[in-house]
């Protein structure tokens, strides 16, 4: 039977039973229309698009490209399309960077096959959501101000961006001017996944290039 005015919904994972389930549980809403699906993130960006889909079930711990690097490639062409990052780990750099990579919604693979399909709908609306049970985790790494009654002063209300300490390696290399390939030679990493780090980099400077991520950090003393 063919849904129709639901939200169309694609499903990047490489365990076949996970999606399996995944794609049965989400079809069993008639507001939901698993449209695609992938084992890897090049062939989910591929039927990513094909299928315009207007959320993305999107593992992250896929087999050569993994979902951070998939987000940030689908985040370079389409800035609109909603996107759920899945994952069985609940450790603080993986949320910060799933969302600082463009992801709305960070949920724990265990999480009830209806309230997924709850997610799926706020954030197809527009809501950005995380599980409760790694919430404490995102909200620990935004970084405060101490002192906000002293505004004007540039030390005080200095905010510490939270790199991780391969962001910061990575910051390093890009403040001496190299580029992404250099950046995977020196690390011995995937190009793929150096501009993955850059990308994460740009995000958490609120930058919009290298130069200006560069010139910040130099500027604020992060290198």
């Amino acid at each position: 039977m063919i849904k129709e005015k639901c939200i169309k919904v694609a499903i990047v994972e490489d365990f076949k039973l996970t999606r399996v389930g995944l794609r049965c549980a989400l079809n069993a809403n008639i507001d939901i229309d698993v449209v695609a699906e992938a084992e890897d993130a090049i062939e989910g960006l591929k039927q990513i698009e094909k299928n315009k889909p207007d959320v993305i079930l999107m593992d992250l711990g896929l087999p050569q490209m993994n979902g951070i690097e998939a987000i940030l490639k689908i985040r370079e062409s389409d800035k609109d399309v909603k996107i759920i990052a899945l994952t069985s780990h609940d450790r603080r750099e993986e949320v910060v960077a799933a969302l600082s990579s463009g992801a709305n919604a960070y949920c724990l693979k265990d999480i009830d096959p209806e309230k997924l399909a709850e997610v799926i709908r706020d954030v197809n609306d527009g809501v950005c959501w995380i599980d409760p049970l790694v919430a404490d985790l995102a909200l620990k790494a935004i970084p405060k101000i101490e002192d906000t009654s002293i505004v004007g002063n540039s030390a005080s209300s200095q905010i510490k961006v939270p790199l991780t300490e391969r962001e910061q390696e990575v910051l390093k290399h890009l403040v001496s001017g190299k580029s992404n390939t250099e950046i995977a030679k020196e690390l011995i990493v995937s190009v793929h996944t150096a501009k993955a780090h850059v990308c994460s980099i740009l995000q958490k400077m609120c930058v919009n290039d290298r130069v200006q991520a560069a010139v910040k950090a130099v500027k604020e003393g992060m290198v």
